[in-house]
Order: C-alpha cells, then structure tokens, then sequence
C-alpha cells in the first residue's frame, strides 16, 4: 500500500458496517425490555427516562459493575450469552439492598474487532437480565478498538439506575438490632465473584470441563451459570414484610459484604449448616486446598442475597420469598458485638 493509497475507517481495523448490523440486531431484544418511563427508543445520542408517577419523593438509586475474570472462561469456553445477565445483576442487585427498583440499565461493550454474533450473544444476555429485573435496556455504547484488545476478546461495564421512595429507602445501619433473624436466598452459583481464584483452581486439577458435573450438567454449566437476580421477588416480598437490612454477596464473600449493612455494635452469627453449600464451591475448596475462612471470605458459597429482619417477621418473610420462587434459608441472628470482634462469623 502507497502513502498515496485511500485510507478507510475500515482498513483502520474499524467496520461501522458491522457496527450498524449490531445495532439493527440489539433493536428487538431492548424493545423487550421496554416498560413504564421509557421515552425514547435505542440510536439516540442519549436516553430519556420518566420517573414513574406513582413516587411522592423519589430518589434515585445508581449502580455500576462489570462481569471480572469470568470473561476468561467465556472466552475459553466459547460462551457468550450469560455473562451479559451477570453484567445486569451485579448491578440491580447492588441497588436492590437500598430497596430500590431498578428503571433501567445501559451497557458497554468494548472489543478489538467486532464479532456481530458474539456480541448479539452478549447483549441477548443482557436483555434477558433487564427483563428479569423488570428495567429497561435503554441505552449503551459497543466500542471497536483495534489493537486495545486480544483477537476474540472483549470488557463488558454496566450501570443501572433505580428508585426509591425516600420514607422507604433501606438502612440496616438505623435499624438492624441484636435478636434480629439472618435469612439467606440461595445463589445460583458463584455468580460472577471469585474468578481468579476459580480459574487457578480449574488450571490447577485440569478438569474435563464438558464431564457431568453435578447432575446433567457440565463443569463449564456450572461455573458458567449467571448470576440470579433476585430484583421482582425481594420488592414483591418488601410489600408485605417489613426488611431492616440487605447484603448483596458479591467479591468478599459472607465475611465482608454482610458488615456493610450492620450498626457497629452488632454482629451477625451464621450457621454453615443451615443451608445447603453447592457442589462447586466443595469441589473448588477441595482441588485448591482453599482454607474454609478463605471461602466464605471470597464466594458466596451458596447464598447469593442476605437479608435482616425482625425474629417476628421471620417466619412470614420466608414464606413470601418462598411463594416468590426462592430457596430461602434462616441461617443466623444479629448479636450484640463484644469489642472489635470481627461483625461476621461462620459457626
């Protein structure tokens, strides 16, 4: 090629082509997603949202996350359509501790060269989780930057918005009192937390990933299932029983995540047997030779959402969540703190 040839945006490494093919199939899987307050459809330079009518005093709830290591595996193992519904729920998850409802959701995809069908696997993904939380797939920007990333590589960021009403935003800190009832809903897996760890362990034993694993499903089933969002079913049970306080268990584990939401003079006590520890995390403990205090300090080990509330609205709580479609576990109680003993144990 000469200095004096035509340069394109195209011999750069970008293909708009290829971009507006990417847009034209995101069209339909964000028009699933649509609900009450969107304004404006995907293609604009921004997103128009109303805030639902029904708020006296609203405020607004934001969250932001990506999907970490676990691309690694999906890349390895040429799996492309959950990770998107983990980029969702790290996020909707996060606000739902504040009690809010997310509104909706806006995504960025940034890769070397576009591949329009594993893109449209990813953001097929994220649709599926905007609908099970109940927002909108607004908005989000796909970026191609050559030489920014391995062939066949991508990030993924997202970032939600919710809402909710100021007299019933949720603050365990101003609530959460000794004698109070740990309730535990169940992951769906490691979710999207822990993935470093994970890959070394799997490096480490060199499983056959595609073997039966637990059931019918694979190694690379497991480990690759998304993220549960548990959005619609917590604020259908937040209408009938009073919540004083919600643990995402994201990176950290039970150890770190559940004193974000305590008083400081309180702990809470947790009692590993009461609930089932997935076969993943007995596997994973087992091959890395992982420390049990290690476990529960990096995984969810099988509860993927904490939630605080009073000894008498325990037993009502757990049946609404039941009814909703959780596995729910009573799995400890909110103690008064001795101290500067450490504000979670596992018993």
């Amino acid at each position: 090629m000469t200095q004096n040839t035509s340069l394109s945006y195209r011999d750069a490494g970008v293909d708009i082509d290829a971009g507006d093919a990417l847009v034209e199939r995101i069209k339909p899987l964000a028009k699933k997603t649509l609900r009450d307050g969107v304004l404006g459809g995907i293609g604009g330079f921004g997103a128009l949202f109303e805030v639902p009518k029904r708020y006296k005093e609203p405020v607004l709830v934001s969250g932001t996350d990506g999907v970490g290591t676990k691309l690694r595996l999906a890349f390895d193992l040429n799996r492309h359509d959950t990770v998107g519904q983990d980029l969702v729920a790290m996020s909707v998850n996060d606000i739902l501790v504040l009690g809010a409802e997310s509104l909706f959701f806006l995504d960025y995809f940034a890769c070397g060269k576009l591949d329009v069908d594993t893109a449209a696997a990813v953001v097929g993904g994220i649709a599926k989780g905007c609908e099970l939380a109940g927002c909108a797939l607004i908005g989000g920007e796909t970026a191609e930057m050559p030489g920014m990333y391995p062939a066949g590589e991508y990030d993924l960021a997202g970032f939600a918005v919710g809402v909710v009403e100021k007299s019933k935003a949720i603050d365990g800190k101003a609530s959460i009192v000794p004698g109070d009832v740990v309730l535990g809903l169940a992951s769906s897996g490691a979710h999207s937390n822990g993935y470093s760890l994970v890959r070394k362990i799997i490096e480490r034993s060199n499983p056959d990933m595609n073997a039966k694993f637990d059931g019918e499903r694979t190694l690379a089933d497991v480990v690759m299932a998304p993220t549960r969002i548990y959005v619609k079913q917590v604020l259908a049970t937040m209408e009938k029983v009073t919540i004083k306080g919600m643990a995402h268990i994201t990176g950290g584990g039970l150890l770190e995540n559940v004193p974000r939401v305590l008083p400081e003079n309180t702990v809470a006590e947790l009692e590993k047997a009461a609930w089932p520890r997935p076969k993943l995390f007995d596997w994973m403990q087992a091959e890395g030779n992982v420390a049990e205090n290690e476990m529960h300090r990096v995984f969810n080990c099988g509860i993927g959402l904490v939630i605080v509330v009073a000894a008498a609205d325990a037993e009502a709580a757990m049946a609404e969540l039941t009814a909703q479609g959780e596995a729910v576990y009573r799995i400890g109680q909110i103690l008064a703190r001795q101290g500067d003993e450490a504000q979670t144990r596992v018993i």
